[in-house]
């Protein structure tokens, strides 16, 4: 039969060509830094992250191109140069928690002594992904039913670079418009949001109490970043999406707004701004924002919880079967072969895999015990527990990888059920308080990163296997960019923390993670478990209530009530943006059907499009940092051109001209063929 077939790589394992190389390494730890900061900025907005396999390829291959590198350098390049995107993945979903919760406060959370237990979490945790994935790599890249879909698309990338020049252009083009498009509503060029509240006219209930309140409503942020996740997403998963922001908006927040009554609206006038009359449409628009923020947004703490549980249940055979071929895997690894290996199948050696992860587990004692300050009991079984959660999540999520690729792979879900288990399990032990709930982040954190490093690296990996690259070499270069990468990230977040607290002393809000401008939503969901199960800190009505919500989704068959609640939980602009980016890919969609293009002309034109989406992305990311290190110094650009009255308008055609080129470019690329 053809699948007996031995398989054969793309270039043979007795080929002697450049691989690990110095440039190669070099270009690959820029781009884990650059693509793991953006995705750190990006998942900080908008609760998600975007795989970087791709652009770290067709970046990869561009800079390659000057030094005439081989296709195994290229292939390199982007295994290391992707892997800052899980690290920041593992950063984002856990470690801004500790500022939520109240672990790390204020300055504290900026300091060198929680810089450099943050930095040992993600090198930890990415340590052990890479090495656990070294045990596991032959039984996983080689299963014919895994299918790998991005590893494939990834390895074709690379061939096909080896003909003509590829769709690097629109790329770098992207990121430029979306830098300048973000520079320009910093300077208030154009407003960036437009906001308003709709009264609704007053009712006599039976008992004589006046029922007043009315609708919030107002218009997409605008932002490149959001327009380019709604375009990768697409327009489904995008309408899911905004179907949260029409519950919260439009039922949930009304239906408080209205129980609670203007003298509710009136309070928060006195204690916010005396300046401002309780009965004007901007009282009433606070309210509803303080409405979402304490108590709809802990209604979809609770959804996100039974959505997370749902999806693992959905995947529970492919989780089952993952996990009993990774057991299967550790017990062939350790006990060895005698056979020679083939340079395409040498991973690195048993003996340095064993010894890093002992060193990980020691790691996560000393970080529970001198740091955290817990028992020796709670820090054995904390140590203990975080290898084994980390070996099963890496695994798991490998396998998840190998069937859904990595963008789809729900690595927030798998660290809620880490997190749930290690709570329950430190609590029983004794732990209480902030050492309590420091701990239990701490663990997930690990995990979470372990989990995201390992599905990205099996992807890679998987390329790599189709192009004919070593293994060993792909997984020591990872380690590296795990380890540059770890120490970058926390840094990251600190500059985008502290930019977002000054920021927000100059514009009369409250910053840091969980505002407006940086919700932090997986955090935020991490935060409040670990809070709640330690320390019985939740709002268990809203959270039970929003648990209850979920199971009706469940019920009405709703595939992805995440999305919902996520939808719920974001800011209103945020994701009136995301969904009209979506739109934009729906329109796109259309034409394309119109057309009835052929495959290649197809696949051109998905490519072209996504390629665009994700510079506008990296474009504002790499901006947003740049300001948010100026606004660090109190160094603000609004302050610039002092425009007092910024137009949306403006905004509004910057939206439909991003629109235009979006669907325009794709569509002429791929008419050309």
């Amino acid at each position: 039969m053809a699948e007996d077939k031995k398989f054969v790589p793309f270039v043979s394992s007795d080929t002697n060509m450049k691989e690990f190389t110095v440039r190669a390494l070099l270009i690959g730890l820029i781009l884990a830094v650059v693509l793991g900061a953006a995705n750190a900025y990006l998942g900080l907005k908008a609760g998600m992250t975007i795989a970087a396999t791709y652009p770290a390829a067709v970046i990869g291959m561009a800079v390659l191109r000057f030094f005439k590198g081989s296709i195994l350098e290229e292939n390199f390049t982007r295994t290391v140069g992707s892997i800052g995107e899980s690290v920041a993945a593992g950063a984002i979903f856990t470690l801004p928690a500790f500022y939520i919760a109240g672990i790390w406060n204020g300055e504290e959370f900026s300091s060198l002594s929680s810089y450099l237990t943050a930095s040992l979490i993600l090198i930890a945790g990415g340590t052990l992904g890479v090495l656990f994935v070294a045990l596991l790599r032959r039984v996983m890249v080689e299963d014919k039913d895994l299918p790998f879909p991005e590893s494939v698309a990834a390895a074709e990338i690379h061939k096909a670079g080896q003909g003509s020049g590829g769709g690097s252009k629109y790329l770098f083009i992207a990121m430029i418009a979306g830098a300048l498009i973000k520079f320009a509503g910093e300077l208030k060029l154009f407003a960036t949001g437009w906001t308003t509240f709709f009264k609704t006219a007053s009712a006599k209930l039976a008992s004589g109490k006046t029922l007043q309140g009315g609708f919030f409503a107002g218009g997409p942020a605008i932002s490149p970043a959001f327009l380019g996740v709604g375009y990768i997403i697409g327009p489904r998963l995008a309408s899911l999406n905004f179907s949260g922001l029409i519950l919260a908006w439009g039922l949930l927040v009304p239906m408080f707004l209205a129980i609670l009554g203007d003298s509710f609206v009136s309070g928060l006038q006195v204690n916010v701004n005396k300046g401002i009359d309780a009965a004007s449409i901007g009282a009433w628009e606070n309210a509803a924002d303080v409405v979402w923020r304490q108590m709809v947004r802990i209604i979809a703490i609770g959804g996100m919880l039974v959505a997370a549980c749902f999806t693992l249940y959905r995947m529970r055979n492919s989780l089952g079967t993952g996990l009993k071929r990774s057991m299967k895997d550790l017990k062939r690894a350790a006990q060895g072969s005698g056979d020679k290996v083939e340079r395409t199948e040498k991973d690195l050696k048993s003996a340095t895999i064993l010894i890093g992860i002992c060193a990980a587990a020691v790691l996560t004692f000393i970080i529970t015990f001198f740091i955290f300050k817990t028992s020796i009991l709670v820090a054995v079984v904390a140590s203990t527990l975080m290898t084994i959660l980390a070996f099963f999540f890496a695994a798991v999520s490998g396998y998840l990888v190998g069937i859904i690729g990595s963008s789809n792979n729900p690595i927030s879900g798998l660290t809620i059920t880490a997190l749930v288990v290690t709570a329950l399990i430190l609590v029983a032990c004794g732990v209480t308080g902030n050492e309590g709930v420091a701990a239990v982040l701490g663990i997930a954190a690990i995990v979470c990163v372990a989990a995201a490093v390992g599905g990205e690296m099996f992807q890679d990996l998987k390329a790599g296997h189709i192009l004919g690259g070593t293994p060993w070499r792909m997984q020591a270069g990872n380690i590296i960019g795990v380890i540059l990468s770890g120490f970058v990230m926390f840094g990251v977040l600190i500059v985008l923390n502290q930019g977002d607290i000054n920021m927000g002393v100059a514009q009369g809000y409250e910053g840091g993670f969980g505002s407006q401008h940086l919700p932090a939503p997986q955090a935020g969901l991490m935060a409040a478990l670990a809070s709640g199960i330690v320390e019985g800190q939740m709002t268990w009505v809203l959270i039970i209530a929003g648990m209850i919500m979920g199971v009706a989704f469940i019920l009405m068959g709703i595939k992805s009530p995440m999305l919902i609640f996520v939808g719920m939980y974001l800011p209103f602009a945020t994701v009136f943006a995301i969904f009209t980016g979506g739109l934009i890919k729906g329109i796109l969609d259309l034409y394309v059907a119109r057309r009835k293009y052929n495959e290649g002309q197809l696949l051109t034109t998905e490519n072209t499009g996504v390629l665009m989406a994700s510079g506008l992305i990296a474009g504002e990311a790499l901006m947003g940092l740049i300001i948010a290190i100026f606004a660090m110094f109190n160094r603000f650009f609004t302050d610039m051109l002092n425009i007092s009255n910024p137009q949306y308008f403006i905004g509004l055609g910057i939206i439909a001209a991003v629109a235009y080129f979006l669907i325009k470019t794709p569509l002429k690329r791929a008419s050309k063929q």
